[in-house]
This record gives structure tokens, C-alpha cells and sequence, in this order.
């Protein structure tokens, strides 16, 4: 998706990226489905932050995200931080702004906690 790491600690994660074609539906605007994708990921990677050190690896298990303004170009950036972290769940909050600092998504992603020798083996 393009995305940049800005900044990357347990505290807060921060990505940011220029909107291209890849990342609009049919109408010229941002996909929702891309602001679903960046809150996962930005929510994840803190988690992982978390978890890492524990021996454990981190699994999406819900994703709630809200679209509250449409965005045909620019530059994104999103942010997010823990709401809770526990030894077998997270919980994260997101936020996508674009350049003039306006809302444009918001979402939380919640995350299980598992021993990384129970993860599923790649492909």
C-alpha cells in the first residue's frame, strides 16, 4: 500500500502515505477497505511491540473502523496507540489524518496474544 513507518514504539506507531490510484474505489475516493487495511496494520505492529519481548506473535480478531471524511489525494497519516495491553489481548485506537490535520478515519482493532510456536506455519 506504500506505506512509510514515521515512528515505530510501544507507546505510539505512526505511518503515513500519498494517495495514488492503488488506493481509490471507482468514485475517485480513498476505499474504505484501505483505511481498514492502514488501521490494522498500524494497530498491529504496536501490539507486536508489546507481545515481541513475551515470545508472542499477534492476531487481528476484530476491526471496527469508521469513515468520517472522503479524501481524493494527498498525503495520510495514521496514528495509534494502546487503549489496554494485557498478557493475552490488546486493545489499540487509530486515527488517520490527512495534511491539515482534519479526521478522516478512526478505528480500534482488538488483538490476541499467542505463543508464536502456536502460529500457523507460512506458505
Amino acid at each position: 500500500m506504500g506505506l512509510e513507518m514515521v515512528q515505530m514504539a510501544p507507546e505510539e506507531v505512526v505511518l503515513e502515505w500519498t494517495i495514488d490510484g492503488r488506493h481509490r474505489q471507482p468514485y475517485g475516493i480513498v476505499h474504505g477497505g484501505v483505511h481498514c487495511g492502514v488501521v490494522e496494520t498500524v494497530c498491529s505492529i504496536g501490539a507486536s511491540l508489546h507481545a515481541a519481548p513475551r515470545g508472542q506473535i499477534v492476531v487481528g480478531v476484530e476491526n471496527h473502523t469508521s469513515f468520517l471524511r472522503a479524501v481524493k489525494s494527498g498525503r495520510l497519516r495514521a496514528s495509534a496507540k494502546p487503549l489496554h495491553v494485557g498478557q493475552r489481548a490488546q486493545l489499540w485506537q487509530a486515527d488517520i489524518v490527512d495534511q491539515e490535520g482534519r479526521l478522516i478515519a478512526t478505528g480500534r482493532v482488538r488483538l490476541f496474544c499467542m505463543e508464536a510456536s502456536a502460529a500457523p506455519p507460512a506458505e
